[in-house]
């Protein structure tokens, strides 16, 4: 099933270039249709991740409900006199997988999850397993492996064109920037398979040492949180045996 969404427009004569001092991804590409973006705080740690797109000369922003008040609130924040609005959206946001209708745009994290698309109307039913079309991509998902402790680059936004490293400033951009560019990432999310009935947030251990957490689990799935120095092909979550596969 799909999470809960909020939706908010941002209008106003400085609104890309108040987004483009902000967020983690280029406003510019929203030419291009969807955009995957995170807002992070100053010391480059995850506080939201969203979606934004252009209609009717507004910028469209999707968020997971959990997290629309504290967005709204930081953005609001961050506005000091540039000439922007945010307000709530009535729309309603549509996923699906296959042929792409008129209204919808790409899913730019990864082809196999789809398109979205907002609507006046409420989505009748959806019975996608997206949790493990997530797992089977590696894309984390608001909530479950993206928490506020999580630095955005260990959770794969490069890979699923969150961040850009082109488009100049933005809030925790020169922790970012440094993990890219002067350290070799040691910890990340990972997909493993499981033997057994470990559930999510289970310790993961090799030899005796930690070496993560099991996160979001379909079927015998699963992403995890690794630190990748003491991870091994075969190691225990619980009762259960986690095996991963170093790509």
């Amino acid at each position: 099933m799909t999470s809960a969404r909020n939706l908010f427009t941002i209008t106003g004569s400085d609104a890309e270039s108040f987004l483009q001092g902000l967020v983690t991804n280029d406003i510019n590409k929203l030419d291009d249709g969807l955009v995957y973006a995170a807002l992070l705080t100053p010391q480059g740690k995850y506080l939201a991740d969203f979606f934004l797109a252009r209609r009717d000369g507004d910028i469209l922003l999707d968020v997971d409900a959990a997290l629309a008040e504290m967005l709204k609130m930081r953005l609001t924040m961050y506005k000091l006199r540039a000439d922007v609005t945010l307000q709530d959206c009535p729309l309603h946001v549509h996923r699906g997988l296959g042929d792409k209708p008129d209204d919808a745009m790409a899913d730019p994290r990864h082809t196999s999850l789809g398109w979205r698309a907002y609507r006046d109307t409420p989505q009748d039913s959806d019975t996608t397993d997206w949790t493990a079309l997530h797992i089977a991509a590696g894309v984390p998902q608001t909530g479950a492996e993206l928490t506020a402790d999580s630095y955005i680059l260990e959770m794969g936004f490069e890979r699923i064109n969150g961040v850009d490293f082109r488009k100049g400033c933005y809030v925790g951009q020169e922790v970012t920037a440094r993990m890219k560019h002067k350290t070799e990432l040691r910890k990340g999310l990972a997909t493993v398979t499981i033997q057994g009935d470990a559930a999510p947030g289970t310790a993961i251990t090799a030899n005796g040492k930690a070496v993560g957490t099991l996160h979001s689990r379909a079927g015998d799935q699963a992403l995890a949180y690794l630190r990748f120095d003491r991870a091994q092909p075969e190691m225990q979550a619980g009762d259960s045996t986690v095996f991963w596969q170093q790509v």
